[in-house]
């Protein structure tokens, strides 16, 4: 099974996409027949497999095993994967977008998304994929907010300048900065 499957097929998407598929998707985390799955949710084994064998259609659940029950062959069935992840391709982009502004949030969310797809065309099989996460909160005053933008390009062009040459290990750094919600701050 995968951390994460990446889902750039709007069929995958419209297999995934119903309550239904969900919960049975979510029962198959570990290997069940669709007997057993049907039984949990108060659903019969009928609808269940029919579900199941659209998600397995569009790969997103695959037969595991098989046992005889009864005199009848059983499939059992797991999940491809322990997460999936929507490709924001498969709504494509809505209207044009503007000149790339750092300080836009469209800038933004085509930051996350290239980041979105690295991270699902990374190769799992590997036993070691170094990498690295920060997050933290900070607090600006609106006249610190420049400064503090012009500083944080500051020191990312120095490690840019620093590490970016063409010998070794190729990694890319994103760094994000945006607002949170008020809620959020609430919390805190």
């Amino acid at each position: 099974m995968r951390d994460v499957l990446y889902l750039e097929q709007i069929e995958q998407a419209e297999a995934l996409l119903k309550p239904q598929r969900i919960e049975v998707l979510r029962r198959l985390a570990e290997p069940h027949s669709c007997t057993e799955v049907a039984a949990a949710l108060d659903q019969t084994p009928q609808r269940v497999y029919y579900h199941v064998k659209r998600l397995v259609e569009a790969g997103l659940v695959a037969q595991v095993a098989e046992r005889r029950v009864r005199g009848v062959h059983e499939g059992v069935y797991q999940a491809t994967a322990r997460a999936y992840w929507l490709s924001p391709r498969l709504v494509g982009r809505l209207g044009l977008r503007r000149a790339q502004d750092e300080l836009s949030l469209g800038y933004l969310l085509d930051l996350v998304e290239q980041v979105q797809s690295d991270i699902a065309a990374l190769d799992r099989t590997r036993p070691e994929l170094p990498s690295l996460g920060v997050s933290g909160d900070i607090r600006l005053r609106p006249e610190q907010r420049q400064q503090f933008f012009t500083d944080l390009k500051t020191a990312l062009q120095d490690l840019f300048s620093r590490y970016g040459g063409a010998e070794g290990d190729a990694f890319r750094l994103a760094v994000a900065c945006y607002p949170t919600r008020p809620e959020e701050e609430d919390h805190e």
